[in-house]
């Protein structure tokens, strides 16, 4: 079963780098990290995620290519989309964005 894309409004959340992008271990038996469908290496980061009632979650969001971010960043996740997923009687929600940029330079932008 293949998942539908879902549009994340991020302008309402506070997002904050909480731990910096690493590559996307696939198998940790043999150490194969996850490439997109162009071969570059899909980074995956840890951040915490804040709504508007003051909630807060960490997630983690995978993005192609490392982005210019680092622990401690407030960050702007550009074309976030999330994907229900379900195996073995389990679901949850995965993350990816087209960009994660610190919040300042996207202000810029």
């Amino acid at each position: 079963m293949r998942s539908v894309p879902i549009p994340v409004d991020a302008s309402k959340l506070a997002i904050t780098c909480v731990k910096a992008a690493r590559p996307r271990v696939l198998n940790r038996d043999t150490g194969e990290i996850k490439t997109d469908k162009d071969g570059n290496t899909v980074y995956e980061v840890t951040v915490s995620v804040e709504d508007e009632l003051g909630r807060i979650e960490l997630v983690k969001i995978g993005i192609t290519g490392e982005p210019p971010i680092k622990a401690g960043d407030a960050v702007n996740a550009v074309g976030l989309l999330g994907y229900v997923w379900e195996m073995a009687g389990r679901w949850g929600i995965s993350y990816r964005a087209s960009a994660l940029l610190p919040a300042r330079e996207a202000a810029d932008a």
